[in-house]
């Protein structure tokens, strides 16, 4: 009997997904998963600082078009990551392209591989940023994540 596995990028952003389901902002729900030589590092979804309100409760806190309340997943993986260390060389993936900021802070702890799934207000400076740091952006469609899963035997 012939068993399909996930490749590693299609499972990682396979977690990504499953992560991004325990965001509490009503905009956008966004999942990332650091990850080393295949082990995962830290995770991290976009949510309300821990104690406070959240979107879903109370809606979001839209300034200048972005929701002041939420911490993004790559930042929540981040800090996470921080508690632990975070090896140079890692791996992100993530649901959707990350922002400017979330970039330069992937850049800053030393992530030399990002691997996003949606394509998502792709910010110009932060695409020039990973050519400029010689980081290997990677897009990995949900179609192609949610058609590997379709061909394992997992349901």
């Amino acid at each position: 009997m012939s068993v399909t596995r996930l490749a590693w990028d299609q499972y990682f952003c396979a977690q990504a997904l499953l992560i991004s389901n325990r965001a509490t902002c009503n905009r956008a729900k966004v999942g990332a998963v650091l990850v080393k030589e295949n082990k995962v590092i830290a995770t991290g979804y976009n949510g309300s600082v821990s104690g406070t309100e959240h979107c879903l409760e109370n809606g979001c806190l839209v300034v200048e078009g972005h929701c002041v309340r939420t911490i993004h997943a790559e930042v929540n993986a981040i800090l996470q990551g921080a508690e632990r260390g975070i090896p140079k060389g890692f791996t992100a993936y993530v649901t959707h392209f990350p922002c400017l900021n979330c970039t330069k802070q992937l850049l800053q702890v030393g992530c030399e591989r990002v691997v996003y799934i949606n394509k998502y207000r792709m910010d110009s400076y932060a695409e020039y940023l990973y050519i400029e740091k010689n980081v290997e952006l990677v897009h990995l469609p949900l179609e192609d994540v949610k058609g590997a899963i379709a061909e394992t035997d997992l349901f």
